[in-house]
């Protein structure tokens, strides 16, 4: 498998990303309009692509979020290729990269209706924080946090 640095103009990236919000277009029912204004890809620096020959696998990337964070956008990885660690690798390289970059932490939000998200991040040492931003008050959101060790 590799994984491509790349940013949000990159065609796969795009792409992958079309369809992770046809899927939770399905999965976040009538609040999908609500979190889709937040997940717009225009102007991200920082993006991963996962594919394998010339194959793609899945997605994910990073959005300055405060003065050292950044948070944790737009993670996806095609239903054939689930259930293999893809996920996994792709928020790895993301954190290596965010450290790379000096950031201290990463902050992400996820839905509850997404359990495979939520396992993903707690087995990846993100912990549990009070909802942030505009995702306060919001009852299907879950928001978490994660420190970095700085490169």
């Amino acid at each position: 498998m590799n994984l491509l640095r790349t940013n949000s103009n990159n065609k796969d990236f795009i792409n992958l990303v079309a369809l992770l919000d046809a899927e939770l277009a399905v999965t976040d029912g009538d609040d999908h309009e609500f979190y889709n204004q937040f997940n717009k890809i225009d102007k991200l620096k920082y993006a991963v692509v996962a594919f394998e020959k010339d194959n793609l696998l899945g997605c994910g990337a990073l959005k300055k979020y405060g003065l050292n964070s950044v948070e944790v956008k737009r993670m996806f990885v095609l239903p054939d290729s689930r259930g293999q660690g893809i996920a996994s690798k792709i928020l790895t390289e993301l954190e290596n990269w965010a450290s790379e970059l000096g950031f201290d932490s990463c902050a992400l939000e996820t839905g509850k209706k997404q359990p495979e998200a939520v396992q993903l991040y707690k087995k990846s040492g993100y912990q549990l924080v009070p909802n942030f931003g505009q995702y306060v008050g919001v009852e299907n959101s879950l928001c978490f946090e994660k420190r970095l060790t700085v490169s």
